[in-house]
């Protein structure tokens, strides 16, 4: 995070399930956006829209948006499958030619348009692919069990359910508590925002697990704990190949659960959301295979909930599981870094 001055596109999608990266940059780096471009929502601030955040106008062309002086255009939804919507071309063509900087999570790559890498290149406008993985990438070989730092690994009941917003909500808690920790991205958000990392979708699925070592071994020196962003879900039909990926090469010590407790049925698919204590179980089973690493707690994703309604289910989901639940955006993730910081003494004492 910097200096920018960000004008997020979110086109007909604003909102905190369908604009996840615009979501995420204005909770996490509002101090750099000057604004979101959206006809639907245009005339309304950000937080009428979203329900948080401070009220950053909404803007319905882009000419609105370069009032706001912006310097970088950030495309803040990713379609499934993360394709260019041709409406959208022109809009970028047009934010290159005033110069700008557009930063785009989508698979279709923008640097390889020669069309618009000759109108950046003839305005100083920037063309950046948060999406493009190293060619070079290795098969893993568990050297990610190696490192001296805790190494924690969110996971998914389902896509799209706040892996992202928990780890890096974890990130800052482990640091208020006095803790050293890394905050590693793995989508095209947490890329954007903060860490070292790489967009593990982009990556052939062979390196995937590479990937994920990769980035713990590059992440952990120097650092208590390494807060790796999960993706996907174990059980999710479209994306349970990344998941597991990153959880047999991140080699985690812990795992966090990140869980919508509204959600009964998956996103895109509508499969049943089966209950907290089998997602544990999965995953813990799946991960003792290499090295075991409990589910130490449950984050909420807490977002169509007041905090009674958070509280009520932490409880319920507490009492279910036998873990420690908490929302972490409402209120801080300190509990889960307990429970981790818990979980790994009595491991230690055990292996005395």
């Amino acid at each position: 995070m910097g200096d920018r001055r960000i004008l997020i596109l979110a086109e007909g999608r604003f909102g905190v399930l369908d604009a996840k990266t615009a979501t995420c940059v204005i909770r996490y780096a509002a101090d750099e956006v000057v604004g979101v471009l959206d006809s639907v929502t245009a005339g309304q601030t950000t937080d009428q829209v979203l329900g948080f955040g401070p009220a950053l106008p909404i803007v319905a062309t882009l000419e609105e948006g370069l009032a706001l002086s912006p310097d970088t255009l950030l495309i803040g939804v990713a379609p499934r499958g993360g394709l260019l919507p041709d409406e959208w071309r022109t809009l970028i063509a047009a934010a290159l030619e005033a110069g700008l900087t557009v930063a785009s999570g989508l698979h279709t790559f923008l640097g390889d348009d020669p069309d618009l890498v000759a109108i950046a290149a003839r305005s100083g406008g920037q063309i950046i692919d948060l999406r493009r993985v190293p060619d070079d990438l290795p098969v893993a070989s568990r050297r990610a069990d190696e490192v001296d730092a805790t190494v924690v690994l969110t996971v998914g009941t389902d896509c799209n359910v706040g892996k992202m917003t928990a780890t890096m909500e974890l990130t800052l808690a482990a640091r208020r508590m006095g803790h050293s920790a890394v905050f590693v991205p793995t989508g095209q958000t947490g890329l954007f925002l903060d860490g070292r990392g790489l967009a593990i979708d982009r990556v052939i699925a062979d390196f995937i697990a590479g990937a994920a070592e990769m980035m713990v071994l590059d992440n952990a020196p120097g650092n208590d704990f390494v807060f790796v962003e999960g993706q996907g879900s174990l059980l999710h039909p479209g994306y349970s190949g990344v998941a597991l990926g990153l959880l047999h090469g991140s080699m985690p010590d812990a795992q966090v659960l990140v869980h919508s407790p509204t959600r009964e049925l998956s996103l895109n698919d509508e499969i049943e959301i089966e209950p907290v204590p089998e997602w544990i179980e999965l995953h813990e089973r799946m991960a003792a295979y290499l090295k075991p690493a409990p589910v130490t707690g449950i984050a909420i994703n807490g977002w169509d909930l007041d905090e009674s309604e958070a509280r009520a289910w932490g409880e319920r989901i507490e009492a279910e599981a036998g873990r420690v639940a908490v929302d972490p955006v409402k209120f801080g993730a300190e509990r889960l870094i307990e429970a981790i910081v818990a979980s790994q003494a009595a491991t230690t004492a055990e292996r005395r």
